[in-house]
């Protein structure tokens, strides 16, 4: 298997761009509805939209220089999860993303990587800011945001009735 070109390490993870053949693994997160649930429209992905997601990973690279990435286990092939920078539906602001598959969880590697997709955006990128948004009841994710020090703002409502959290960090706050 074809490894993408490392972007950055944390103790335990190695950050890669993702390339195709990290579909299948994206399959395993993001199929999982326990996983899904937190993410997108809460909706498991099919794996021909994890296809897709590489094809426009690839794009957002080509443009941008960053988009979602894959998180490995130091010295392991397998895909633990997903992290990234992107801008959905074009926003202007990076929107800070992660997933992991359900037998990573609870062992700190959200923790672990947040902090350093942060860095790594501010000192690479130069980006002024970085949000995130999750939904209110995942409390896992807020507390993993909270403890890398992002801040909540007010909560963004949706067209069907509900509210996303919203949470920021800027260059000069980061831990």
């Amino acid at each position: 298997m074809s490894l993408g070109t490392v972007l950055f390490q944390t103790r335990r993870l190695v950050v890669q761009r993702l390339v195709p053949a990290d579909a299948e693994g994206m399959f395993a997160v993001y199929g999982d509805p326990q996983v899904s649930r937190w993410a997108g429209d809460g909706q498991p992905l099919p794996l021909s939209e994890c296809v897709r997601w590489v094809e426009v990973t690839e794009r957002n690279v080509a443009q941008r220089g960053y988009g979602m990435c894959a998180v490995r286990r130091r010295g392991e092939p397998g895909l633990l999860g997903c992290c990234g920078l992107v801008h959905p539906g074009g926003q202007a602001e990076a929107e800070l993303k992660y997933a992991f598959h359900r037998d990573a969880w609870g062992q700190g590697l959200a923790s672990e990587v947040v902090p350093a997709l942060l860095r790594w955006g501010f000192e690479t990128f130069g980006l002024p800011e970085i949000i995130a948004t999750v939904m209110p009841a995942n409390e896992a994710s807020l507390n993993v945001l909270r403890k890398a020090g992002l801040q909540r703002l007010p909560d963004r409502p949706n067209d069907d009735g509900s509210v996303t959290a919203m949470l920021r960090i800027g260059r000069a706050e980061l831990r």
